[in-house]
């Protein structure tokens, strides 16, 4: 059996955050569109949902055009079934992901970012998987007791922490 890998650059805005998930049935899409709009009416998002079996079709949803066009070709690249594609924007994804663990369909979280991400994709005869996610940059180094005093603070300014 041949195992091909592939690296996906998901494409994105800067200022937009991604979730990247594996899920398991068709009525995923609409499950984590209300989990979504239940949590957070205010977030803009697109969603794609990539069927693996019968059509096999990307499934989209969502609030905003151009963030459900941004869900649909990223998923068409990444192109693994039953994995989710979310791009949001007005929000941050802690402020959903509790909602979306909570998807009965929804297998694994594999990001939840703003960062650049890179999907490694294993192709086989079969299909397509998500192997797991490049998120961000390496680290740089350790942090200081200075940046541990600038990283608390930054928390409370954006009302995160008390």
């Amino acid at each position: 059996m041949t195992v091909e890998l592939e690296n996906v650059q998901i494409a994105k805005d800067e200022d937009a955050n991604v979730i990247i998930g594996t899920t398991h049935f068709i009525m995923s899409v609409e499950d984590i569109f209300e989990a979504i709009v239940r949590t957070n009416p205010s977030i803009k998002f697109g969603l794609a949902f990539c069927e693996a079996s019968g059509p096999c079709l990307v499934r989209v949803e969502g609030n905003d055009d151009p963030l459900k066009e941004c869900a649909r070709s990223n998923a068409l690249k990444v192109g693994a079934g039953h994995s989710f594609i979310v791009v949001i924007k007005s929000g941050f994804p802690i402020n959903i992901l509790n909602a979306l663990k909570s998807v009965p369909e929804v297998c694994t979280i594999h990001c939840a970012t703003a960062n650049p991400v890179e999907v490694i994709v294993a192709k086989t005869k079969q299909g397509r998987g998500i192997m797991g996610v490049v998120d961000g940059s390496p680290p740089k180094g350790a942090e200081t007791a200075k940046d541990a005093d600038d990283r608390k603070a930054f928390l409370r300014k954006i009302g995160y922490k008390r």
